[in-house]
């Protein structure tokens, strides 16, 4: 088992600190225990969460051997040669550390605030993805595409990790995962995702995998399986914890939602340690720790009495 962290994104107008913020990482880091550190993609919306690119690179100079990454940037609203060149950049800088999620972000997205029409979304994100490998790894592209066309390009410098920094995906529905297993090298199950409904999606992993002779695992060139989880834990009301989990939830999606509401795991200690237990057994590899409240707080007690509790 490998275990994760959330990287800070949520900071009013004029509240950021720098030293706050590096002090986190470099704890993190210290700690031992936490492999990466991740973010994720909102653009638009009340919630006032920092950018995911630049919130990484931030990241990436507060530390040396904490991998960065992103679950999952909506590609479908990106430039796939702005950010091909953005994350090859970011992989140079972090000297290899940077690890990348891609999503479609599905048909409600708001397409028309990028100039984009939501037609296709399925065919642009299948093209982007692709067109973003062929930059990273070609020294010239000649690429027709229905949404992007380029003759004799060439993106430098290349990624620093060969032959490009690990694709994760995200989806729910079976053909979204299917199509995400055969394209990219690891999936990642959403947070707002209950465990009942990824424990449903790894066996059509691994039933993908299995068709195309890819192994399951995290060493190189392996396809892992991992799962973030909006934790909540407090060692004295775990009525406490769930409280402010929703409440947290609410801020962050705009609205209650019961179904983000069951897919925390939150409460006292054991209950939070039976919560992540279920999530391992139903196929994940790597947990992405996301707390919501009292980040440090909870940076520190996961590290301390909730990872060793799952050992």
């Amino acid at each position: 088992m490998r275990y994760a962290i959330s990287i800070p994104q949520v900071f009013p107008d004029g509240s950021f600190s720098p030293g706050d913020f590096r002090g986190y990482l470099q704890r993190a880091e210290e700690l031992g225990v936490y492999e990466s550190g991740w973010t994720q993609e909102s653009p638009l919306g009340s919630n006032p969460q920092l950018s995911p690119l630049e919130a990484m690179t931030y990241a990436a100079a507060c530390t040396s051997t904490l991998r960065i990454g992103c679950t999952v940037f909506v590609t479908t609203l990106h430039s796939p040669v702005h950010l091909a060149k953005a994350l090859a950049s970011l992989d140079q800088l972090s000297g290899g550390r940077l690890e990348v999620g891609v999503g479609s972000g599905g048909p409600g997205r708001p397409f028309a605030a990028y100039g984009l029409s939501g037609e296709r979304y399925i065919a642009r994100f299948t093209e982007g993805v692709n067109l973003m490998k062929a930059l990273w790894t070609e020294p010239s592209v000649t690429f027709d595409g229905e949404f992007s066309q380029l003759k004799e390009a060439a993106l430098e410098p290349k990624p620093y990790q060969k032959p490009y920094p690990r694709l994760w995906f995200g989806g729910s529905a079976p053909a979204a995962v299917r199509r995400g297993t055969r394209l990219c090298d690891g999936f990642f199950g959403a947070g707002s995702s209950p465990t009942a409904a990824f424990a449903a999606q790894v066996p059509v992993v691994r039933e993908v995998l299995a068709e195309t002779g890819r192994a399951e695992g995290l060493g190189p060139g392996e396809f892992p399986v991992a799962k973030r989880i909006y934790i909540g834990l407090d060692p004295s009301d775990g009525q406490r914890a769930r409280d402010r989990m929703n409440e947290a939830l609410a801020r962050q999606y705009g609205r209650r939602v019961p179904v983000l509401e069951s897919a925390a795991v939150t409460g006292t200690l054991a209950e939070c340690v039976a919560g992540v237990r279920e999530v391992i057994d139903a196929g994940a590899e790597l947990i992405l720790f996301t707390p919501l409240f009292d980040g440090r707080e909870h940076l520190e007690r996961i590290a301390a009495e909730l990872i060793p509790a799952l050992d």
